[in-house]
C-alpha cells in the first residue's frame, strides 16, 4: 500500500536514469470500481506541467521514485480523457460525501493499492487525523503514532472506500462521474437533508443541482434549519424555486415560504399552480405555532353514506405524492365532522357496508386552528394517534389534519428548544461533538473564568495580599448565580405560564429567596466557626485570613441577591418566549456570573474599605 501523499513530489526518472520532473499528479478511471491510475502528471522544468499515459509509460514507482521504462526523447504526451480525474487536484481537500456514514468529510490523503509493480488502483480516502500528520511529514505520522501506543492509544486510519465516495463539486474539472456506486441520487431524503447541513454554503446550491425536483422537495422539507432551507431558496432561479415548492406537501411548502422576504414569497406563489398556490395562501393564513399552521390540507374525508367500495375506489384515484391516508374523516349532511374510520378497518368489512357504519361511536379528538402546535403534538402522542383533525370552531368542518410527523417535529424543536435554554447542545455531527464537549465545559466550569477576574479585580482594588485572599469566597458566589440560573430555566421548561396548576410567581420568588437565605446562612456560619477556631488557635494569623473570611461574607450577600432577582431572568424568559424568540441558557448564565462578579467585588470592596468621617 502506499498513499498519494508519498508519491507527491518524488523525482520522476527516464530509463536513462535522468531526471525529467516531479510527480505532481495521478489521473485516474472513474467508471470501474476501485479505479486504475491511467495517467501520470508532472512538472517538468520550469515547473511546466506535462502529462502521460501511466500503463504505458511507468516501469517502476515507490516512496522514493518514480522511473520511466522509455528515454525522455520517447514520450509522447497525452491528455486528460473525459471519463478521468485528476485524484490531488479534484479530491485530496475537498469535501465528499460518505454515502455509508450519511456525513461530510474532507479528504486528507488517499491511499493506493499497487496491485503490480507498475499498476495502481485507488482504494479509498484518508479522512483522519493521520492523512493530516502524513502529508505534514511521514515521519511526524511515524512519532505521533508511537506516543499514541506507547500510551495505551491508537491513532487509527480512517479510510472511506472509493465504492462510498461521491463527489460533491461534480464540475471542478468538467467531469461526469459515472462510478458503480451509490450516489446522492439514492439516498433517503433525511440522509441528504443531514448531508447538506454539513456542507459549506457554497456546495449546499450544487448538491442540491443534482437532484430531481421531487427529491429536491423531499430533502429541503426534511431540514432542520429552516433559515437554511430558505438561504438555499433564495439561491435558486424563481421558475426552479416554484416548481420545488409544488411538489412539497403544502405545510412544509408554507413554513418554508413563511421564512422568505413578501416579495420573494409572492412571487414563487404566484409562479405555481391555482390549487397548490391556494393550499398554501389558506395555510399562511394562520398565526405562527399553530395547528392550523402545520397542518396539511391533504386528507380524505366523505359522506357516511359513502360505501367502503366507493372509498377504496376514491382512494386508488389519489395522486402518487398524495399524504399517506391513514384515517377516513366521515362527515354529515351538513359537512361536518361526524366521524373517523382507520383505513385498516376497510379491509374487514364488507364491500357495501357505509363508513358511517363503521365510524367509533366515541368522541373525535379534534383540534382548533388556533390550538397552539405544542399542545396538538402532545395530544397526538398521549392517544397514539396518527392524524389529529383541526376543524373549525363555527362551521365544525375539517379544515385539515396535523400528521405524527409533524407532531414529532414540533416536540424536538420545542425539545432543542428547552435544551437551549437549559444551557444544553443538540449538536450530533462529528464536528459538533468536540463543539459541544467545549461548551459543556464552558458552561459547567465557567465559573473558574470570572473567579480569574474577580482576583485581578480586587488585587488591582486593594492590593494582591489582600485582593487574591478576598477573591477565595468568590467561587462560591459564582457557582451559586449558575445554580440560581439552573432554577429559573428548570421552573421555565417545567411550567407555561397558562398553566393552572403551575405555581405562582411569587411561589417561585419565595422558595427561591428561601433557597438563597438558607445557602448564605451556611456560609456565613462555616465562616463564624472558622473564625472562631482560628482566633483560639492563633492570634498571629495575621490580616490575610480576616480577608479571606471577609471574602465569604461578600459571598454570602451575593447569593441572597442572585437568588433574589431569580424572577426576574423568569421574567426576561417569558417574555422572550412570548416574542419567539430563541434564549440561550449558556447567555443567562454568564449574564448571571458577571453581575455576580461586580456585585462581589463591590460588596467585598466595602467591606474591606473602612468608612472616613
Amino acid at each position: 500500500m502506499i498513499y498519494l501523499s508519498q508519491l507527491l513530489g518524488n523525482p520522476v526518472l527516464d530509463a536513462n536514469g535522468e531526471k525529467i520532473g516531479v510527480v505532481n499528479d495521478l489521473g485516474i478511471a472513474t467508471r470501474e470500481v476501485f479505479p486504475r491510475v491511467t495517467s501520470l502528471a508532472f512538472r517538468g522544468p520550469g515547473k511546466t506541467p506535462f502529462m502521460i499515459s501511466w500503463r504505458k509509460y511507468v516501469d517502476s514507482f515507490d516512496d522514493g521514485e518514480v522511473r520511466l521504462a522509455v528515454p525522455a526523447t520517447d514520450i509522447r504526451f497525452s491528455y486528460l480523457q473525459p471519463d478521468e480525474v485528476l485524484i490531488a487536484r479534484d479530491l485530496l481537500n475537498k469535501q465528499i460525501v460518505d454515502t455509508r456514514g450519511m456525513r461530510v468529510v474532507r479528504v486528507n490523503d488517499l491511499k493506493l493499492s499497487d496491485t503490480s509493480q507498475s499498476q495502481l488502483r485507488l482504494l479509498g480516502a484518508e479522512v483522519g487525523a493521520r492523512g493530516i500528520l502524513r502529508a505534514l511529514s511521514p515521519a511526524l505520522e511515524r512519532l505521533a503514532v508511537r506516543a499514541a501506543h506507547a500510551f495505551g492509544d491508537e491513532i487509527p486510519e480512517k479510510i472511506i472506500a472509493w465504492n462510498y465516495m461521491d463527489l460533491i463539486d461534480r464540475d471542478l474539472s468538467s467531469v461526469k462521474l459515472s462510478v458503480s456506486h451509490q450516489t446522492l441520487d439514492d439516498l433517503h431524503p433525511a440522509d441528504v437533508a443531514d448531508i447538506i447541513e454539513q456542507l459549506d454554503p457554497r456546495l449546499r446550491g450544487q448538491v442540491f443541482a443534482q437532484l430531481d425536483d421531487a427529491q429536491a422537495a423531499e430533502a429541503i422539507a426534511e431540514l432542520d434549519d429552516d433559515e437554511m432551507a430558505a438561504r438555499i431558496m433564495d439561491n435558486m432561479e424563481d421558475a426552479d424555486a416554484s416548481r420545488m415548492l409544488s411538489e412539497m406537501d403544502p405545510d412544509d411548502a408554507a413554513e418554508l415560504v413563511g421564512e422568505l422576504d413578501y416579495e420573494r414569497a409572492e412571487k414563487l406563489l404566484r409562479l405555481m399552480g391555482i390549487k397548490e398556490q391556494r393550499a398554501i395562501r389558506q395555510l399562511l393564513g394562520y398565526k405562527d405555532d399553530t395547528a392550523g399552521r402545520i397542518m396539511t390540507s391533504e386528507f380524505v374525508a366523505l359522506p357516511r353514506d359513502t360505501t367502503v367500495a366507493e372509498v377504496v375506489d376514491r382512494m386508488r384515484a389519489l395522486p402518487e405524492d398524495f399524504e399517506p391516508v391513514n384515517y377516513i374523516y366521515v362527515t354529515d349532511d351538513e359537512e361536518k365532522l361526524a366521524g373517523v374510520v382507520p383505513v385498516r378497518r376497510l379491509f374487514v368489512s364488507q364491500p357495501e357496508d357505509t363508513i358511517g357504519k363503521l365510524a367509533s361511536d366515541d368522541a373525535v379528538l379534534t383540534a382548533r386552528p388556533d390550538d397552539d402546535q405544542e399542545d396538538v403534538a402532545e395530544n397526538i402522542a398521549k392517544y397514539n394517534l396518527l392524524a389529529m383533525p383541526v376543524v373549525d370552531e363555527n362551521s365544525g368542518k375539517i379544515l385539515g389534519i396535523v400528521t405524527v410527523d409533524d407532531a414529532l417535529d414540533v416536540l424536538e424543536e420545542e425539545h432543542e428548544e428547552d435544551l437551549r435554554i437549559a444551557g444544553g447542545s443538540t449538536n450530533t455531527s462529528d464536528s459538533g461533538e468536540s463543539s459541544g464537549e467545549f461548551l459543556r465545559f464552558l458552561r459547567n466550569q465557567m465559573w473558574f473564568f470570572f473567579w480569574a477576574i474577580a482576583g485581578l479585580a480586587l488585587a488591582l482594588l486593594l492590593g494582591p495580599e489582600i485582593g487574591i485572599a478576598i477573591s477565595v469566597g468568590a467561587p462560591v458566589a459564582l457557582v451559586a448565580a449558575s445554580e440560581m440560573i439552573r432554577y429559573v430555566t428548570g421552573f421555565f421548561i417545567e411550567y407555561d405560564e397558562d398553566d393552572e396548576d403551575a405555581p405562582s410567581i411569587g411561589g417561585f420568588a419565595v422558595k427561591g429567596l428561601a433557597i438563597g437565605v438558607v445557602w448564605a446562612a451556611i456560609v456565613l456560619l462555616v465562616v463564624v466557626g472558622v473564625n472562631g477556631v482560628l482566633s483560639t488557635a492563633s492570634e498571629g494569623l495575621g490580616a490575610v485570613v480576616f480577608e479571606l473570611l471577609r471574602g465569604f461574607e461578600a459571598a454570602a450577600v451575593v447569593i441572597v441577591l442572585s437568588f433574589a432577582t431569580a424572577p426576574a431572568y423568569l421574567k426576561i424568559l417569558r417574555q422572550r418566549d412570548a416574542n419567539g424568540a430563541d434564549t440561550s441558557g449558556l447567555a443567562l448564565q454568564i449574564a448571571a456570573l458577571a453581575i455576580a462578579l461586580v456585585v462581589f467585588v463591590v460588596v467585598a470592596f466595602l467591606l474591606t474599605t473602612p468608612i472616613v468621617g
